[in-house]
């Protein structure tokens, strides 16, 4: 292993629209050395600072692609443009794996994007509430998505095990239909003695199967209803689960957001407090002070300023005599 591993930098970039963010990125280097070849190991140590050669050079790539985008289209789609940039693409369009800097035979091999940030707190401040706002519309839709499947879910179900119900009793009254005519013929051959026997024991028989029949019928009935039920339990457990964790998604995000905001509130009290009441407040009068000062050493007593649109009474009264402003 020559030198480290890995370089971590912070860019500032400007989109298309003049939206300005800092970009925190860390890359996986490494020198792609001839051993035994002294030029190509001379080439180690053409650049003396390589890290900063590095980050100015993908820095340079970034800053490049980054300034011909809007800003909605690089907040949706930053790691891709960002891995383009850094990387480029071959012909067929696809994002090459590595890029090598002839100058010292350093090779990037992967670039990871720790954080991107407005740069002006407005900004940050409305970007952060957008993105809550869409976390909670998706997690939203989610839910309400997962409400209709599992109705329509339900309704297919019940009408499955309906259609099955009224089929395994159509095959049972046509089972009892059988039946019914068999005891018929079995009771008009009774009169006869062998023929009596057997008609008996054939009625008897078809009595046994159209019973077994009937009950066929309503263990398949039973078995399909517990079959669509334990299928709906498990969709419905499934989409429990998937709302659940955007949920605890939506929440980790809503308290990184709470933590930033925190940081900030704590930043600018410790300035205030370095700073001290006492400066604070001679840099609050600095302005008006100064001026007072200016007036004063020009000899004026009293000063009339008005916008040029308002007229002014300049006749006093008899017992003193002052100047009136109308209002328009």
């Amino acid at each position: 292993m020559l030198g480290p591993d890995f370089i971590s930098d912070h860019i500032t970039v400007e989109t298309s629209d003049h939206a300005r963010l800092k970009i925190a990125v860390s890359m996986n280097n490494e020198f792609r050395v001839e051993r035994g070849n002294p030029e190509s190991e001379a080439m180690l140590f053409s650049v003396p600072d390589f890290i900063g050669f590095a980050c100015r050079e993908v820095a340079s790539k970034v800053r490049g692609k980054v300034a011909s985008i809007p800003f909605e289209q690089f907040h949706k789609h930053s790691a891709d443009i960002i891995t383009a940039a850094v990387f480029g693409k071959n012909a067929d369009g696809e994002v090459n794996e590595e890029v090598i800097f002839t100058a010292n035979n350093l090779v990037i091999t992967n670039i990871d994007i720790q954080s991107i940030e407005p740069i002006d707190h407005h900004m940050r401040d409305s970007l952060s509430k957008s993105v809550q706002m869409a976390i909670e519309i998706s997690t939203k839709s989610i839910e309400r998505s997962a409400q209709h499947e599992a109705q329509r879910t339900e309704q297919k179900a019940k009408g499955e095990l309906e259609r099955q119900k009224l089929q395994n009793e159509k095959e049972a009254e046509e089972a009892r239909k059988e039946l019914l005519e068999l005891q018929a013929v079995a009771a008009a051959v009774e009169s006869t003695g062998q023929a009596k026997a057997e008609a008996q024991a054939q009625a008897e028989r078809l009595l046994i199967e159209g019973q077994s029949a009937i009950e066929l019928a309503k263990l398949k009935a039973e078995a399909t209803r517990i079959e669509m039920e334990a299928e709906l339990t498990c969709q419905t457990k499934m989409q429990e689960a998937e709302v659940q964790f955007l949920r605890e998604q939506n929440e980790l995000q809503i308290k990184r957001a709470k933590d930033l905001s925190n940081i900030e509130v704590s930043k600018f009290s410790t300035l205030v407090s370095s700073m001290g009441k006492q400066t604070i407040s001679r840099i609050a009068k600095a302005g008006p002070e100064s001026k007072a000062r200016l007036l004063q050493s020009l000899g004026i007593q009293s000063v009339l300023i008005t916008d040029g649109k308002t007229p002014i009474n300049m006749i006093g009264n008899q017992t003193g005599g002052y100047a009136t402003t109308y209002a328009p």
